[in-house]
C-alpha cells in the first residue's frame, strides 16, 4: 500500500467525524474555552505565594479546595443539565465564576480558601459538557475519532494555558493575571451559551424524561470505567511530579519544560493514532499499558533527553486512555442521565490527578525520585487488574448473547458497548 493510500485511510475517520454538523464549532470553542481553565491552578499558586506572601503549602490548599469542590459539583451540575437543560446551568456557573474571579484578588487568605471550594463546586462544566455534546452530535460508530480529537484539544489547552499564565504573571502581575483568567472563563461560558450545543441527539427524546434510578445505569461496568479513568490520571499526576523531582535532583531543572513538552507531543501523536485506527481499544487495556510503561521511566535517570525518550511510550497512551474512557461512558450511560454520568467521569479524572501528585511527592520524599514513577505506574496497573474480572464477565455475557439469538436481541444495547 502506498503512503498516499495509508494517509487517506488514516485520515478518513477524522474527515467523516468533522463533516458532522456542529462538531467543528464545538471542538473549536472547547479548545479556546479550556485554556483559561487550565491556567487557574498556576495563577492562584502565584497569587497566594507572591501577593498574599504565603507558602506553597497554603497555595496547595487553595488548589485542593477547588479540586474537591469540582469533584463534588461535577455530577450535580451534570444532573442539572439533564433535567433543566444546558443554558440555565451555564448562567448559574457563569455568574458564580464572575463573582469569584472578580473578588478573589482582594480576598484575604482565610476567605479565599472557602471561596475557592464554592467556585470549584460551581465551576464552568466545559469538560463534561463537551463530552456530553459529542455523544449527542456523533453516532456511536464515529465517536472514537471525535473523542480522540477532544482529548488532543485538552492536551493543547494544558500546553498553552499554564505557560501563558506564567508569562502573564512574569510580565504583569499575579493579581492582574487573576482578572484576565477570570475574564477568559466568563467569556468561555458566554461562547458556550451562544453555541448551545445539543445534549441529546435528534433520535433521542427531549424534554422532561422519566427519572432513571441510579441502580439501573450506575452498573459495575460503568463503575469499572470510572475507576480506570481515575487510575489513568493518577499515573499522569504522579508522572508530572516525578519528572520535576528527577530533573531537580540531577541539576537539570531548567529542562523541565522541554521534557514535559515532549511528553505532551507524544500524547498528541498517540491520540491521533487512536482515533485513526479501525478497531476500538478497551480503556482498561490502554490504562494498564500506561501504568506498565510508566514504571521504568525513572531508569532514564536525570539526563533530560534520556528522560524524554523514556516518556514517549507512556506519553503516547495518555490521550488514548482518556478518550477511550470518555467513549465508554457515553455508550454505557442512557441519554437521560448522560450529563450526570459525564460529571462522574470528570470527577474521577479530577480525583485521580488530585491523588497522584501528592502520592508521588510523598513517595519521592521517602525514597528517591525514580520511585515516583514506579509506585504511581504500578498502582494504575493494579487498579486495572482489580476491575479485570468485571470486563471478563461482560465478555462472557456478550459471547453467550452471540450464541443465543434471543439473548442477543434483548441485550443489544449492552452488546454494542464493545471493547
Amino acid at each position: 500500500m502506498s503512503p498516499e493510500v495509508r494517509t487517506h485511510v488514516n485520515m478518513k475517520p477524522y474527515r467523516e467525524a468533522l463533516a458532522l454538523p456542529g462538531l467543528r464549532s464545538l471542538l473549536l470553542v472547547a479548545v479556546l474555552a479550556r485554556i483559561p481553565l487550565t491556567a487557574t491552578g498556576v495563577t492562584l499558586t502565584f497569587h497566594v505565594v507572591l501577593d498574599l506572601d504565603r507558602g506553597y503549602g497554603a497555595a496547595g490548599l487553595v488548589g485542593a479546595a477547588i479540586t474537591v469542590g469540582a469533584a463534588i459539583g461535577g455530577p450535580l451540575l451534570g444532573r442539572l443539565v439533564d433535567r433543566r437543560g444546558l443554558r440555565p446551568v451555564l448562567v448559574l456557573t457563569g455568574v458564580a465564576e464572575a463573582v469569584f474571579w472578580a473578588t478573589a484578588p482582594s480576598l484575604p487568605y482565610p476567605l479565599l480558601l472557602p471561596a475557592a471550594f464554592v467556585a470549584g463546586s460551581l465551576a464552568l462544566p466545559i469538560f463534561s459538557v463537551v463530552r456530553q455534546s459529542i455523544a449527542a452530535l456523533v453516532p456511536e460508530d464515529r465517536r472514537r475519532p471525535a473523542y480522540a480529537l477532544d482529548s488532543m484539544s485538552v492536551e493543547l489547552s494544558f500546553m498553552i494555558g499554564p505557560a501563558l499564565a506564567v508569562a502573564l504573571v512574569t510580565a504583569i502581575s499575579a493579581r492582574t493575571t487573576l482578572y484576565l483568567v477570570g475574564g477568559g472563563i466568563v467569556a468561555a461560558g458566554i461562547a458556550l451559551w451562544l453555541l448551545n450545543p445539543p445534549i441529546r441527539s435528534a433520535a433521542e427524546p427531549t424534554g422532561p424524561q422519566r427519572r432513571v434510578p441510579r441502580r439501573e445505569w450506575l452498573t459495575p461496568r460503568l463503575l469499572a470505567v470510572l475507576a480506570v479513568s481515575a487510575a489513568a490520571t493518577l499515573v499522569l499526576g504522579g508522572t508530572d511530579v516525578a519528572v520535576v523531582a528527577v530533573l531537580r535532583e540531577s541539576g537539570e531543572v531548567g529542562w523541565t519544560g522541554a521534557v514535559l513538552a515532549s511528553w505532551a507531543v507524544a500524547s498528541l501523536v498517540g491520540g491521533f493514532a487512536y482515533g485513526a485506527v479501525h478497531r476500538s481499544l478497551s480503556p482498561l487495556a490502554l490504562t494498564a499499558a500506561l501504568g506498565l510503561c510508566t514504571i521504568p521511566v525513572g531508569l532514564g535517570g536525570g539526563n533530560w533527553w534520556l528522560l524524554s525518550l523514556a516518556l514517549i511510550p507512556a506519553g503516547a497512551l495518555c490521550a488514548p486512555s482518556i478518550a477511550a474512557s470518555s467513549d465508554a461512558v457515553s455508550r454505557l450511560a442512557p441519554a437521560a442521565v448522560r450529563g450526570e454520568a459525564m460529571g462522574l467521569h470528570g470527577s474521577a479524572v479530577t480525583v485521580g490527578i488530585a491523588v497522584g501528585a501528592p502520592l508521588a511527592g510523598a513517595v519521592i520524599d521517602a525514597s528517591a525520585p525514580l520511585w515516583g514513577f514506579v509506585v504511581t505506574g504500578a498502582l494504575g496497573a493494579l487498579v486495572t487488574l482489580v476491575v479485570l474480572p468485571i470486563e471478563l464477565r461482560r465478555r462472557r455475557t456478550d459471547d453467550r448473547r452471540i450464541d443465543s439469538p434471543e439473548l442477543a436481541t434483548t441485550g443489544n444495547e449492552t452488546a454494542q458497548v464493545g471493547t
